[in-house]
């Protein structure tokens, strides 16, 4: 058998599946790591514990398997992005913490870039708004705050890099210093049209293009990983930010077709073809993956806090004990309890793009109880994954229909909300993990396992449709009270 093992490393977490030539899951591993949070609103990993994860969950994946190391052929990493690490060419080590994309410490600065009229060029080359969410304010602030980084990297000392960039320098002994197209994306400094990095960004954040890795496709030559690491060198040859390998993983390869992913926050992204369209309403236009030196873009909306709000319910207020919980609670909560539960723990993502909004929880009365908290936290979601869809309607890409994935989909009064929201029917696949599975597709095409992008669509296989069981009125009645909610939190107004 040959194999494909998919390194999924996410923001809480990080996973190894080894994938077969149908793609389905053999094996895999999962690991943990801690979130720090040295101030208000700032989100940090620390990079060995994150690397640590992904070694051993690889290695007891392909332990895992079958023959071990000789029966993987290939492999694909799939990455949270944005997140950002600055590390010394010479010794591999960090300079600083990584600072997670959830990090709002540079709210000030983009604020002050807005008020000087900077954002409509830097909308109109990277497709992103100038928000704390990517990448390139985060470079700023570790070189100036990082003591003799500034000259470090102006003698070409130091490299940046998202996650995927900082794996590959691990996986192979500090070989190659490259990223793909998904993730240079996501850093405010890569131009989506000329697919190059801009002069006139890294001038406007004053960032040397020596920090900078090399941009290559989504399927392409990454790297070899270092043989002592696994027992055998390995060839990675896919690299995608991990919503676009979700994009991949659930066959949304023709314009027109939508996926959203619920994990740590939740991703509604559009395929927009060859096209890299404007949103009016304040969605992002986005690398969907590049092959062969062929673009494809899409339309995408960010919501910070969608599985982290379940995290939180059951780390920071221990109201559950496993995230399997909060569907039999929810299940016994009455419908119109009147409780919102806003979860803009680290300011409100799109269609707001809110950075000074806070979580809060209002319409509490003596009535109100764990399973009411616990259904508006889930319902949040919901109502957040609308708040995306219908800014899609507004920019005329309504759809008809939408696949989901991530951990959050198997919670079926979840699923069932969603549609009941969003008024169309939600399409949950046979393998819900599609962020690892699109990692995995893509490398196994760069190998040769598989013929076609229609070989992979062929593949896709429907678990379950939940379609809408509510009325427009009680779908504009639920929808106008979140609504409410959330202009109670923006800018932290309570």
């Amino acid at each position: 058998m040959e194999y494909i093992l998919a390194i999924d490393q996410g923001t809480s977490s990080s996973r190894a599946i080894v994938f077969d030539r149908e793609g389905q899951p053999v094996a895999s591993a999962q690991e943990e790591f801690p979130q720090h949070f040295p101030h208000d609103g700032w989100v940090e990993h620390d990079p060995e514990q994150l690397w640590g994860s992904v070694l051993r969950s690889c290695r007891k994946a392909i332990n895992s398997c079958v023959n071990g190391v000789d029966s993987i052929r290939t492999i694909g990493i799939t990455n949270q992005r944005e997140t950002t690490l600055v590390w010394n060419r010479r010794t591999g080590q960090t300079i600083y913490r990584a600072i997670v994309w959830q990090d709002r410490r540079t709210s000030d600065y983009c604020q002050q870039l807005k008020d000087a009229g900077h954002e409509p060029m830097v909308a109109a080359k990277t497709g992103l708004l100038l928000d704390p969410y990517f990448s390139a304010t985060k470079i700023r602030w570790i070189l100036d705050n990082v003591d003799g980084a500034r000259e470090l990297a102006k003698r070409g000392e130091l490299a940046f890099g998202t996650v995927d960039s900082y794996l590959l320098w691990r996986l192979s002994d500090g070989q190659p210093h490259v990223t793909d197209a998904t993730n240079a994306s996501r850093t405010l400094l890569f131009n989506i049209h000329t697919q190059q990095w801009d002069d006139e960004l890294l001038a406007l954040f004053d960032i040397p293009v020596s920090i900078l890795p090399q941009v290559l496709n989504s399927a392409d030559e990454f790297a070899m990983t270092a043989r002592s690491l696994f027992g055998a060198a390995i060839p990675i040859q896919a690299v995608l930010g991990d919503q676009q390998a979700a994009l991949v993983g659930q066959s949304c390869f023709h314009s027109g077709m939508a996926k959203s992913t619920y994990g740590t926050g939740c991703f509604l992204m559009l395929n927009t073809g060859e096209q890299a369209l404007s949103s009016q309403h304040r969605l992002l236009t986005t690398v969907a993956y590049r092959l062969g030196g062929k673009t494809t873009y899409a339309l995408e909306g960010s919501i910070f806090i969608a599985g982290a709000v379940i995290q939180w319910l059951r780390d920071g207020l221990q109201l559950i004990t496993d995230a399997a919980q909060a569907e039999s609670l929810a299940e016994q909560a009455v419908m119109d309890h009147g409780v919102h539960l806003v979860p803009a723990f680290t300011g409100l993502g799109a269609p707001y793009w809110d950075a000074n909004a806070r979580g809060a929880i209002l319409g509490l009365t003596r009535d109100t109880g764990i399973k009411e908290i616990v259904s508006a936290a889930l319902q949040s979601v919901c109502y957040q994954s609308k708040d995306l869809h219908d800014a899609m309607a507004s920019d005329g890409l309504a759809t008809t229909a939408l696949r989901v994935d991530g951990g959050m989909v198997v919670n079926n009064w979840l699923m069932q909300y969603l549609s009941d929201m969003l008024g169309v029917a939600v399409e949950r696949p046979v393998i819900i993990e599609t962020t690892a599975l699109g990692a995995a597709y893509f490398a196994g095409l760069k190998a040769g396992l598989f013929s076609s992008i229609e070989e992979l669509e062929s593949k896709w296989q429907l678990e379950r449709r939940f379609v809408p069981t509510i009325t427009q009125q009680q779908r504009d009645a639920n929808y106008t009270a979140w609504q409410d909610a959330v202009r109670r939190v923006q800018g932290c107004q309570l």
